[in-house]
């Protein structure tokens, strides 16, 4: 079992608590609606994983500096307003419990705004000349549109398998937290050689991280999201692909036709995550999510032991076992 958040953050306490006035200056601007969006947004903020990824890296590799909390602020930049501008694309109204910004302020502010976290993102590493920060962050910003086209483009046709699987999460899940990683050694360190495992490191634990995403569908442990939405956008996950492509061929072109035809249909739906849990679709995925992150673990092990090296181990624990 994980610690506590609080207990894994504890050696990059003063570099989070930094953060926060970093990240908020990061946001300011003269536009005052735009200033009441970002205050909404930077209020309601998660667990800042990324952040933590970011500084639990840089203080394995060496001494946090101005370069890591530029990095951190990029990269919570960028998840930002990937999340605004997901709600938009999937009609969102809720996020965290709270009104989306796309419910408050309509979709062209929500859209408008996603751009400006991005732009300040991009302007911030370019004005302090940090074009190593840019190559890697912009690399997973084109990862992240190309896995989210790609999937949008195979939901329509339903024909994913599980190769296609991983290079959909790879590119729209596991490249942010692969950056996160990559940044924060980068930024204390020119050791390519560090920054590729650590690149490595974090794809491989955002694999595992959409995989235990992708298990709340089903109910594994009866918590987390409601169940079956990713049935319902037509979206083929890792317990689902393997169920098909282990079912014989008259109940895959049923499961099918309800995936395509009866997708809104609780019944029907609640249909397929039964044929899921009954086809040992969970007990797979769950191997699977365990193996990246035993890779991940194996990445690790190849850096000397810190408390750094710990809390990052404790909060790959933590990403992969949590209950929402």
């Amino acid at each position: 079992m994980a610690g506590s958040l609080e207990a894994i953050k504890k050696p990059i306490a003063d570099e989070l608590k930094h953060f926060e006035t970093h990240f908020r200056d990061s946001v300011r601007s003269n536009v005052s609606l735009l200033d009441r969006i970002t205050y909404y947004i930077v209020r309601r903020k998660g667990k800042q994983v990324r952040p933590m990824f970011v500084f639990l890296s840089a203080k394995m590799c060496g001494e946090v500096s101005e370069s890591t909390y530029t990095a951190a602020s990029f990269v919570e930049l960028l998840h930002s307003a990937s999340l605004v501008h997901d709600d938009v694309v999937d009609e969102s109204y809720k996020r965290r419990g709270f009104f989306s910004v796309n419910a408050l302020w309509k979709n062209k502010i929500a859209v408008l705004v996603g751009d400006y976290f991005l732009s300040r993102g991009m302007l911030i590493a370019l004005q302090k000349n940090e074009f190593k920060l840019l190559e890697i962050v912009t690399e997973a910003v084109q990862a992240m549109v190309e896995g989210e086209l790609l999937q949008l483009e195979k939901a329509r046709r339903l024909d994913i398998k599980e190769d296609v699987y991983y290079e959909i999460i790879k590119s729209k899940t596991a490249s942010l937290i692969a950056a996160a990683c990559a940044v924060g050694t980068s930024s204390v360190t020119d050791n390519q050689e560090h920054i590729r495992k650590m690149h490595d490191f974090g794809e491989k634990i955002g694999i595992s991280f959409q995989i235990r995403d992708d298990l709340f569908d089903f109910g594994d442990d009866q918590v987390g999201k409601p169940l079956g939405i990713d049935i319902k956008e037509k979206k083929l996950t890792l317990p689902l692909i393997y169920a098909l492509s282990n079912a014989p061929k008259k109940e895959r072109r049923r499961i099918m036709n309800l995936i395509r035809r009866h997708n809104k249909d609780r019944k029907k739906v609640a249909e397929v995550i039964e044929f899921v849990r009954q086809s040992g679709g969970i007990e797979y995925a769950k191997e699977a999510m365990y193996r990246y992150r035993d890779e991940a673990f194996s990445l690790l092990d190849e850096f000397p032991e810190s408390d750094a090296k710990r809390s990052l181990k404790e909060l790959v624990i933590f990403v992969t076992e949590r209950k929402k």
